[in-house]
């Protein structure tokens, strides 16, 4: 029995069985076409009544078997069931089932069925069948498809149930589980049966408790058949036939939970992917019987190795000195190697149009020069090997983007990234990070989907680095103001709105989408009230630099305010905020991504036959440990008034145990932007 189980991996034409024996005698939490009556009772989900839909049960498992061609393979099987409360929980009717697949080999996905349920006008429910035949498959990435269908005549009140099962030769492939969703849950399980043989790690994430968490040791039993095969030999020889059935210990698991909260998006945030209570698997090791432990966990060095050695990732690398005169120019135009460095990046950005994501280019970067269009990786893999050309040290540097989610820097799975982007090596050991994806961003500034906590930095197929993906631009707002207030309390005067670093880059983007016009229109709408006589836009090309636009503006006043008194916010006229920060609790840190600045700037004329009766305190706000301040100061000088009130937050991540700080620091410093100030008529 000694190679037993080797050879159930290997020999061709093997059939096998198996049989699984439980341990755990928990009834099923769900049977699929049976359904409660009081599913449609509307009373049963007034707590759910802000929810657009409810997962009433989610239930899979996953267990072993030995397939056809005498592997062992895992089946896993589900059922799902929801309550579509409102139109807006239609999406949830849309079910798509992603499969894997490389080489010859698939992921198999059988046993579809589905209902639609409905209670009708005469009281009885109504069943609606799923015809899988309207089922179709796309293409997510090189080795996932999805396979997609819609479950029928969906309405409000609708319960909808389906159940699929996937089988897998791909052992590391493992089905996770995702026991919270954007919508509520009512009751989330998952069973696994695992036998002795694969040894798999348990990553646990989330902040909901589970409600059952068992682990009860069983038996399994398989057995293997296996046709006979010629063995070689001098003589040739022949292996007869035969089965052989093996009975490992299998540790079986189940966990649920039960009345899981809705994970909804809130400000600054990441992806709730990295939030949600989820269960991953990853497969660490293989161990037969009498032989030694195989680990089968990936390295880093491994992954890296896999990457170069791909022809549409480290292939691609290898292939440039096709732009050998555009190069040499700018090498001999540019002896310094930062501004080199900046010369060839704009090379790329201002003549390849790229979007999307992917570690892996579509094509040669030759073919992305020549047709000036191409995905990010593309345009990144041909700006790594563009700056080699050029004679600077580049590699590249793969990331996950902040809706794809956090990298866990201790597991090294390729899955976990999907995008590439430039390290460049500079003297007096200055390193910058370069994309080429955005025509209107300056060199050293990442995409802000890309801030995202650190990146893998390769170097060769056995050395690599993390590399903090943190950039030197901040999202700086800058507002100045010369305003004259008359006895109707009107203002006039002049405005300079300045937007720098990655607040530059998205008003120059939507500015290049809009037109001017259009532009300062949308400013208008979110500026009630304002009158534009005039107005010039500066540094537009300049990318280093702010983008400013110069106003001439007309506020009208309160037209009921009382006779000889003004009331006045300047600084609300200027910048109608509002808190992003609602919850009084938040369990996952506030992720700006980049520093944050703010700044308004005001001279006030005010008329001569009015006195000021209030005005705001000067004040100044900090936040523990040096993580943010706000100052506000307002100072009489004759009939002018300088206003200035100003924000900087120090750091771009703060863990949720800082955030009633946070929140009470945007609260005071919203209130203190609102405070008024009374003039009154002189006597």
């Amino acid at each position: 029995m000694k190679h037993c189980l080797p050879l159930l991996l290997t020999l061709a034409g093997a059939l096998g069985s198996a049989a699984f024996l439980p341990a755990l005698g928990q009834a099923d939490p769900i049977k699929f076409g049976k359904i409660d009556p009081k599913e449609f009772d509307a009373a049963a989900f007034k707590a759910d009544s802000a929810a657009n839909a409810v997962i009433l049960c989610d239930f899979g498992r996953t267990r072993f078997n030995v397939g056809p061609k005498g592997n062992f393979q895992y089946v896993f099987e589900r059922v799902t069931r929801i309550k579509i409360l409102k139109k807006g929980g239609y999406e949830w009717a849309d079910v798509q089932v992603p499969l894997y697949h490389k080489g010859s080999d698939d992921e198999k996905l059988s046993g579809v069925h589905g209902y639609t349920y409905n209670m009708g006008a005469n009281g009885q429910v109504e069943k609606v069948k799923l015809e899988t035949s309207n089922a179709f498959t796309e293409k997510a990435s090189e080795n996932i498809t999805l396979r997609k269908f819609t479950m029928p005549a969906v309405r409000e009140g609708s319960v909808i149930e389906y159940t699929y099962t996937l089988t897998s030769d791909f052992l590391f492939n493992f089905q996770d589980w995702q026991f919270q969703h954007t919508i509520p849950v009512r009751w989330s399980e998952y069973r696994a049966a695992i036998p002795e043989y694969f040894d798999y790690k348990q990553l646990w994430q989330g902040y909901e408790p589970l409600k059952v968490q068992e682990r009860n040791e069983g038996t399994g039993q398989y057995t293997i058949r296996w046709s006979s095969e010629i063995t070689p030999g001098l003589d040739g020889g022949r292996t007869s036939g035969g089965s052989a059935t093996v009975t490992p210990r299998v540790m079986n698991y189940r966990w649920a939970m039960e009345n899981v909260p809705a994970m909804r998006e809130e400000p600054y945030m990441t992806t709730t992917r990295d939030y949600v209570s989820r269960l991953d698997f990853e497969l660490a090791g293989l161990k037969w019987p009498d032989e030694p432990y195989r680990n089968m966990s990936s390295t880093w060095p491994k992954m890296q190795e896999e990457l170069l050695n791909h022809e549409n990732f480290g292939g691609q690398l290898r292939k440039g000195g096709f732009l050998k005169s555009e190069i040499a120019a700018i090498v001999q135009k540019h002896p310094n190697e930062v501004e080199r460095a900046a010369a060839v990046h704009d090379l790329v950005r201002r003549n390849v149009k790229a979007s999307g994501t992917g570690l892996y280019a579509t094509g040669s970067i030759r073919k992305t020069w020549e047709q000036h269009r191409g995905s990010a990786a593309d345009a990144n893999l041909l700006l790594i090997t563009l700056l080699r050309d050029a004679g600077l040290k580049a590699n590249p540097v793969i990331l996950s983007t902040r809706e794809h989610g956090y990298v866990n820097t201790i597991f090294p799975l390729l899955s976990r990234f999907n995008y590439v982007v430039a390290h460049v090596q500079l003297p007096d050991s200055q390193q910058v990070l370069a994309d080429a994806t955005q025509e209107l961003a300056p060199f050293g500034m990442l995409p802000a989907s890309c801030l995202n906590g650190q990146g893998r930095l390769i170097t060769s197929t056995s050395e690599g680095d993390w590399v903090p993906l943190q950039s030197k631009f901040r999202f700086v707002h800058f507002r100045s103001a010369q305003l004259t207030l008359d006895e109707r309390g009107s203002l006039t005067g002049k405005v300079r709105d300045e937007g720098a670093g990655y607040l530059g880059l998205m008003q120059r983007n939507t500015l290049r989408e809009q037109g001017e016009k259009k532009y300062v229109e949308s400013l208008l709408k979110n500026n009630g009230g304002w009158k534009i006589d005039k107005f010039t836009f500066q540094n537009v090309d300049a990318l280093a630099k702010p983008l400013s636009l110069d106003l001439d503006v007309r506020v009208p006043g309160e037209s009921e305010q009382p006779l000889g008194t003004i009331y006045l916010n300047v600084l609300q006229t200027l910048n109608q905020a509002s808190n992003p920060f609602l919850l009084t609790e938040r369990r996952f840190p506030v992720d700006f991504g980049t520093l944050l600045e703010e700044t308004n700037m005001v001279t006030l004329t005010i008329p001569d036959n009015y006195s000021i009766e209030e005005m705001p305190k000067s004040t100044a706000l900090e936040l523990p440990d040096g993580g943010g301040r706000f100052l506000f100061s307002i100072t009489p000088m004759g009939n002018k008034l300088q206003i200035t009130s100003r924000m900087v937050l120090s750091r771009a991540l703060y863990l949720s145990e800082e955030y009633p700080a946070l929140r009470e620091f945007y609260t005071r410093m919203l209130a203190k932007q609102t405070e008024k100030l009374v003039l009154k008529r002189k006597s």
